[in-house]
């Protein structure tokens, strides 16, 4: 598969074990693109996908959240060159009071920010956690 939006393809959102997501997600993760996509238009700069889909077996093993968004493509942890997490969380929020982004969660982290489309608000700081690639 190609790409997903302007500046967002299939491959970015793949599992660090070589799993594509799977075609029942695909909404999904066209979703998240696309909601990123606002993101990327906004600040004018790169977003990197450090973590997208994770399979069940991946998601164990690195030991994310028992029931993690990423586990059906609805969430990225991005990073962005010449902003901080606390920028870039900061935006997310901006940008989902203005309409521009959809609701859901966001989550501030020590060298990442998690983004995610669950369509409920969902907010958290994991000051502790390590991202998955590097």
């Amino acid at each position: 598969m190609g790409d997903l939006t302007k500046n967002f393809s299939f491959s970015e959102f793949s599992c660090r074990d070589g799993s594509d997501v799977p075609f029942e997600y695909i909404d999904n993760v066209r979703l998240l693109a696309e909601n990123l996509q606002v993101l990327r238009d906004h600040i004018g700069l790169p977003i990197r996908v450090i973590s997208g889909y994770r399979s069940p077996s991946y998601n164990r093993k690195i030991g994310g959240a028992r029931k993690s968004q990423h586990m059906v493509a609805k969430a990225a942890d991005i990073k962005v060159t010449g902003l901080t997490p606390d920028q870039v969380w900061n935006t997310v929020l901006q940008l989902i009071k203005e309409g521009k982004m959809l609701q859901g969660g966001v989550g501030r982290y020590v060298t990442f920010t998690h983004y995610d489309v669950r369509l409920r608000k969902a907010r958290w700081s994991g000051k502790g956690i390590k991202d998955d690639r590097p």
